[in-house]
Formats: structure tokens, sequence, C-alpha cells
């Protein structure tokens, strides 16, 4: 004997907002040209630098380059993943989450580790007879410092727009 079978379906004003709100996606062109774009730029080319010179050498020998590999990896995928949140305006689609406050952890956080990685990375380059990776290690010694005051400037950046937001 056949059964009648009911279905509702409801739907929520935030479903259809977010349906309606991520059909296309925006691109800010201008990003680029702003202090803290073209840090975030400098940050992930010099970042780069840093981590691949380190890679190609025998750097797990060192303990002391795995904490500089994983300081400058990690914070090159995330400040790659940031640049894309800010070129594409995903962070006016997503209003829960306090970006300011986000900005400001991330790049303080990224210029205290990369401070103590580029020291670790500096204080660990040693001039030996046989160790054909002083070069290497001397350069990313270098632009980890670089990396670092490119943080400096966007935590400084950051904590400008947060503190503009919390007087609000």
């Amino acid at each position: 004997r056949p059964r009648s079978h009911t279905v509702t379906t409801t739907s929520s004003s935030f479903t259809a907002n977010l349906s309606a709100s991520s059909s296309t996606l925006a691109y800010d062109r201008e990003f680029l040209r702003t202090v803290p774009g073209l840090l975030m730029v400098t940050e992930i080319v010099l970042g780069l630098l840093v981590w691949t010179l380190i890679a190609g050498t025998e750097y797990f020998l060192y303990p002391a380059f795995g904490w500089v590999m994983f300081v400058a990896v990690f914070y090159w995928v995330l400040t790659v993943f940031f640049l894309i949140i800010y070129m594409t305006m995903t962070y006016t689609r997503i209003p829960q989450v306090p970006w300011t406050t986000v900005g400001l952890c991330f790049n303080g956080s990224a210029f205290i580790l990369y401070l103590i990685a580029a020291i670790v990375d500096a204080s660990s380059v040693t001039k030996e007879p046989d160790n054909h990776n002083y070069n290497s290690w001397a350069a990313s010694s270098f632009f980890a410092f670089v990396v670092t005051s490119c943080y400096a400037g966007n935590t400084y950046f950051s904590f400008i727009s947060w503190r503009s937001r919390t007087l609000q």
C-alpha cells in the first residue's frame, strides 16, 4: 500500500545571503599599490628566497636551520593565503571574522617568530673550510632580516588599522 510522504524545506536568510553575495568574486587592484600590499608582496618574494636558499643545502644536518625553514615556509604559505584574501576582498564576505585583529595577530606573530628565526639563522652560519653551504646560509640570513623588517612594517600598519577600529 502506498504511503504519502511530505517533505518540507526551509531556507534561512543566511543561506540566501551567502549564495547571493558569493556569486561573483571581486578583485582589488588598488591593494597592491598600498604600503601594506607592497610589504606583503615583498614578504612573499623574499620569504621564498629565505627558504629556497636553505632548502638547497644540507640544512637537515643542523636543527637550527630546521626551525628557520619551519618559520619561513609556514609564514610564506600564510602570507600568500592572506594576499589572496585581500586581493579577492573575501574579508568583506565574512564579516563575522574580526579581520583587523586577525591581521594584527598574524603580522605580530610573524614579526616575532621571523626575528627569532633570523637571529638563529645568522648565529648558525659558520665559515668552515669544507662547508659549501656558507654563501646560501649567509644570504638566507640577510633576507630573513629584511623579511622581518617587512613584517614589522605590516605589524605597525595592522596596529594602526586595529586601533582605528577599536576607537569607533
